[in-house]
């Protein structure tokens, strides 16, 4: 079994989702969860020391393959990808969704383009993957949103025109790397002799693709208003698992291939980032609704997770990929606990909740704990990634460190306040309904997977860092 058998149920339980009518919730979710299960046994072949890619000649001219490589690195983020879209799914039987078959089928589609990503060495059929990740969520945020449709189509096609015009970088940067190499395999674009100068203008083309995506400030603008405006399920995609393709892409693809233009920019782009975290912090703070709340609570962490992959240290990469699945899990939590509390109060706004404790005791337990792990919390997976990723950054530049650690302050502050003020305090005149089973069981499989990983991260250690080695071979 290879990567190709994972790519095919996706695509294909995408066209029998759109195909299924009244049952297209059920099939979407079948099709999830048994993606998950695939990306479990290639895992465990993958460690047995079993090749899982694939590769085969596309086109011979230009020269492009179909290669889709299953180290441990793409697998991790495959992993993060197919265990959340079935609870994102999941997460969304109790929401009032018009054409459902249409509406899943785009979720799995998208599911299996961002896979798609995270597998592919071929430059090319990386490109196709990164860009089909954006047609769907683009009619998932426009046609299923919040808002009055003119709102928010004004926000989606920001983020499209971002994102898209981010990737024309990208894109021509390709091209050049292929007319140096005569293939759009990675390896070979990873043993290309470039110029510092090539390498300067090759490494500004990725980052203005993976800055935007990520998003590292100040390409941050579309960023709050488009989870706001999404529906819940496409905040989940959008905050889960699409920013990570731009974390990722930094490790496998922008700074082994041009590793001596990531030295020389390595104070900038740290820099960047750090002023996302301190910035995204503040701004969390004057948020009254909880969706862009969170939407800058994510920026600050992200900014974080940006500035551990450019520290060009392995403890620092290591720490970014934990991060990357710990703030998957976290911050998929908790906008379904927004949408929890929506379904519930009919409101996003801060201070009209409260005294949800008294009458949600389950509820509100489940929100601490992800309140505690989104801040770091020891115990919590979170806490791995932001001590790997403050490690690695101390092994550049100690300040670095310190301005960084100021996430877990500003966090702390910021996520304790906004819990005491929804949870605690006078009850709203409305009556608060403990978790349902599909609620309960949604959060609580998120909530295990952070607690299990927080104690005994080894099996994801093991399975990175092989990896990660490799990568940090071509950078020295």
């Amino acid at each position: 079994m290879n990567v190709t058998i994972l790519l095919l149920t996706l695509l294909i339980g995408a066209l029998a989702t759109y195909f299924s009518g009244k049952s297209a919730a059920k099939v979407a979710l079948i099709v999830g969860v048994a993606s998950f299960v695939e990306c479990i046994f290639l895992i465990c072949q993958q460690q047995q020391g079993v090749n899982v890619g694939f590769l085969a000649q596309w086109m011979n001219t230009p020269n492009i393959h179909i290669a889709l490589n299953g180290d441990g690195l793409g697998l991790s983020l495959v992993l993060l990808t197919t265990l959340l879209t079935p609870l994102i799914i999941l997460s969304s039987f109790e929401s009032p969704i018009e054409k459902k078959n249409t509406f899943y089928a785009l979720v799995l589609f998208m599911a299996f383009a961002m896979a798609g990503t995270f597998l592919a060495s071929d430059g090319f059929l990386y490109y196709i993957f990164w860009e089909l990740a954006l047609i769907p969520i683009y009619f998932i945020a426009l046609l299923w949103g919040n808002d009055t449709f003119e709102a928010r189509k004004k926000a989606i096609i920001k983020f499209f025109i971002y994102t898209f015009a981010g990737s024309l970088f990208m894109l021509v940067a390709f091209i050049y790397l292929y007319q140096k190499a005569g293939s759009f395999l990675l390896q070979d674009l990873y043993d290309l002799n470039l110029t510092s100068r090539e390498q300067y203008w090759i490494f500004i083309a990725f980052f203005l693709a993976y800055a935007i995506k990520i998003p590292i400030f100040p390409f941050h603008t579309w960023q709050a208003s488009t989870y706001e405006k999404a529906p819940t399920v496409g905040t989940m995609l959008l905050s889960g698992i699409m920013l990570k393709m731009g974390l990722y892409s930094i490790i496998r693809w922008q700074i082994p291939i041009a590793p001596q233009a990531a030295k020389e920019l390595m104070t900038t782009v740290i820099v960047l980032s750090l002023i996302g975290v301190v910035y995204g912090s503040f701004i969390a703070l004057k948020q009254s609704n909880i969706k862009r709340f969170f939407a800058y609570s994510s920026l600050a962490h992200v900014g974080l997770i940006a500035a551990g992959t450019y520290s060009l240290t392995l403890d620092g990469m290591r720490g970014a990929v934990y991060q990357m699945l710990a703030h998957g899990f976290v911050i998929v939590a908790l906008f379904f606990v927004a949408e929890i509390i929506f379904r519930r109060y009919e409101t996003r706004l801060i201070n009209e909740m409260g005294g949800i404790r008294q009458q949600a005791v389950k509820f509100a337990s489940l929100f601490l704990i992800l309140t505690f792990a989104s801040v770091g919390l020891p115990g919590t997976f979170n806490f791995i990634g932001e001590f790997s990723l403050l490690f690695g950054l101390s092994q550049v530049n100690i300040w670095y460190a310190i301005i960084g650690g100021t996430s877990i302050i500003l966090g702390a502050f910021y996520m304790l306040r906004m819990f005491q003020k929804s949870m605690l305090g006078e009850t709203n005149s409305k009556p608060f309904a403990d978790l349902t089973k599909i609620e309960g069981f949604v959060l609580g499989v998120l909530v295990i997977a952070i607690l299990f990983l927080g104690v005994y991260p080894k099996p994801l250690t093991d399975l990175i860092t092989p990896s990660l080695v490799e990568i940090m071979t071509q950078i020295k």
